[in-house]
């Protein structure tokens, strides 16, 4: 035996098992969750025809675009908001406490409005430069502070000139908040809207003004609640899968190739590291679809290693050594090994790029997994298995796996049936 190859394994094999003892469970959490393993809203909103306003191309990125702004605004955690269809908006709200007033919010058309007293509409929003939250000192009130833009405060300026002694009236999608009377002019581009219950209810009245109006009408058809308990039960399903799939993946590899089987199972250890380290620096929303292509591209890398000893066995019996036979079943499965994994790409690019949603994160796990599998089979489990072989801590053929567990004998093949 070689102390030096054989410390050098041992030393390889520690540092994987235990770099994935430690860290497989708190790197699987960090990875950020879909609205299927945590619970919260799904909302679809559908864009309407009007006399004012139709429903095309641009103005649904449009839409897609402002309610993204709303939502991040809001502060939701993670959310999802996607266009399906021509008319359609699908949104995500993980783990949101308040469905019904994030809903509301990213629900209303915004259009703002200051109307004086014969229904002239005197600016609009698209005057506007800011709207922040505020306490007014004076009379202890919630209220929005509105700052002009240079054209919208000349604007303003010249309506409250002109209606002093009046009200000007500041509507949003129709409905009056406020009708203050015009003292007398205001010349520094910046008004106030007061009535507002709580600084709460004035952030998202801020949000709306901010992330201006919706160019067309929006109507929400659906809305759909995952309660937490919910997202939990899948989460503890595929936690439950993933484990059951990972322990049968090990148990077969020991099982009908034995020192080559363990390891491979070291390889898969790492191989899953890999995959999700990179699925939290990609900084990817797991869902259970993704869940899914992370379990069936771990079947992906059990094929490589699979091949590679099939073609090492069917090696062996040729005469070679154990050596020769695993260097030359690395090289004739590695071909195998690229075209299956190819197609499997070609697969999920496919799917990314005309999938939506949930989809798409199925073909990114699928994709990332079948590289790195090809990755540790070629690379890593070939390294491993030369320190194995080379530390001469046994010839035995039996330990490699290579004349044990076979479910036929080749040899007594009819070639002629």
């Amino acid at each position: 035996m070689r102390k030096d190859v054989f410390a050098k394994l041992l030393i390889c094999l520690i540092a994987i098992v235990a770099v994935f003892v430690i860290f497989v469970r708190p790197l699987a959490e960090s990875i950020r969750q879909g609205l299927d393993l945590q619970g919260g809203t799904h909302v679809v909103l559908e864009a309407e025809d009007t006399d004012i306003s139709k429903v095309d191309d641009d103005a649904m990125q449009r839409v897609v675009s402002i309610m993204e702004r709303r939502i991040n605004e809001l502060g939701l955690t993670e959310p999802i908001v996607q266009r399906e269809g021509e008319r359609r908006v699908i949104i995500e709200l993980p783990g949101i406490k308040d469905p019904d007033k994030a809903i509301s919010t990213i629900g209303k058309t915004a259009m703002l409005e200051f109307k004086d007293e014969d229904g002239n509409t005197l600016l609009t929003g698209t005057d506007l430069k800011d709207a922040q939250p505020a306490m007014n000192q004076q009379n202890n009130q919630c209220v929005v502070n509105l700052e002009f833009s240079p054209e919208g405060a000349d604007k303003f300026a010249d309506a409250t000139l002109k209606n002093v002694g009046r009200q000007i009236s500041i509507l949003l999608d129709g409905e009056v908040l406020t009708s203050p009377v015009v003292r007398e002019p205001i010349m520094g581009g910046r008004a106030e809207i007061s009535g507002q219950r709580d600084l709460e209810e004035a952030q998202r009245l801020a949000v709306l003004l901010r992330s201006g109006a919706l160019p067309v009408k929006v109507n929400i058809i659906e809305t759909r609640t995952v309660g937490p308990s919910l997202g939990k039960d899948s989460k503890d399903k595929s936690e439950f899968a993933f484990v059951i799939g990972i322990a049968a993946v090990l148990t077969f590899m020991l099982l009908f190739y034995r020192a080559c089987g363990f390891v491979a199972d070291i390889s898969l250890m790492a191989y899953t590291m890999l995959l999700l380290a990179i699925l939290k620096g990609l900084d990817a929303t797991l869902t259970l679809p993704g869940v899914a292509g992370i379990i069936l591209s771990i079947g992906m890398a059990v094929d490589a290693n699979v091949l590679i000893f099939e073609h090492f066995k069917e090696e062996f019996r040729l005469g070679k050594s154990i050596r020769l036979a695993m260097d030359a079943g690395f090289k004739r499965a590695f071909t195998t090994i690229f075209d299956s994994n190819t197609t499997t790409i070609i697969a999920a690019f496919v799917l990314f790029m005309f999938g939506t949603g949930n989809i798409r994160g199925f073909a990114i796990t699928l994709g990332l997994g079948v590289l790195l599998s090809m990755l540790t089979a070629v690379t890593l489990t070939q390294y491993l298995l030369k320190l194995l072989i080379n530390s001469r801590i046994t010839d035995s053929p039996a330990i490699f796996g290579a004349n044990g567990f076979m479910l036929f004998d080749p040899k007594a093949v009819n070639h002629n049936a």
